[in-house]
């Protein structure tokens, strides 16, 4: 492909367009800066919420889209308007809270995008350290999860965490996909403490690259 049919340019942030401390070098900055004057579109495509975006990315800095929650939302940068949500069902979660809840599993439920900053959780019958420390870090956001209509307009996701073990996953994974058709099950490696597997549960049609397909045919940009 000539680099001059090139239309749009996503990025991740963790690891990839930020640096080890997670600031942007000048290098990047000036990336965005051309691609701009070349009328390129330019994305970031993350798994961290809108919140935590804007933790680490300043409203100055010139992207277009921004893809969150590995596209379970997509923001206008420019314009500061949300423009596409992807939630689990009302129905769906109700189902998944109350297996999770009877299983009694460490759990976490995130509210709607755009939203989903905001946060329930259950605190299961295995002690885990990393349950506990994610708690830590979002105790102004999080509540218990209650017995009342919490779910009115379904929500964003589910994050479960276990200790790192490949079997574990696969045999939870089956488990969560056996009970709701709605949903995939994706694994992340914890950021937070090495050891333990984010089990994430989000609407089956979720993922970064759908949410830059979306951009693409909402802009008529062939995704070649």
């Amino acid at each position: 492909m000539n680099m001059k049919d090139i239309k749009l340019v996503a990025t991740d942030l963790d690891g990839t367009f930020l640096k080890n401390d997670r600031t942007i070098s000048p290098e990047n900055l000036k990336a965005l800066q051309l691609l701009g004057i070349k009328q390129i579109i330019r994305v970031v495509a993350t798994g961290r919420n809108l919140l935590k975006v804007s933790e680490v990315i300043p409203r100055e800095v010139p992207f277009d889209y921004i893809v969150y929650s590995s596209g379970a939302g997509i923001f206008n940068w420019k314009e500061q308007e949300h423009i596409f949500q992807q939630n689990i069902s009302h129905k769906s979660a109700s189902l998944l809270t109350d297996y999770f809840r009877t299983k009694d599993y460490n759990f976490y439920m995130f509210a709607p995008a755009p939203e989903n900053h905001r946060l329930w959780y259950h605190r299961g019958k295995q002690e885990c350290e990393e349950f506990n420390r994610y708690l830590e870090l979002h105790t102004s956001l999080s509540q218990p999860v209650q017995d009342n209509g919490i779910m009115g307009n379904g929500i964003c996701q589910f994050l479960l965490i276990i200790p790192e073990d490949d079997t574990g996953f696969e045999n939870l994974k089956n488990e969560i996909e056996d009970q709701c058709k709605e949903i995939r099950v994706i694994r992340s490696s914890s950021p937070v403490t090495k050891g333990y597997i984010w089990v994430e549960v989000f609407h089956c049609n979720v993922s970064k690259g759908n949410g830059v397909k979306h951009i693409c045919e909402m802009l008529e940009i062939h995704p070649r």
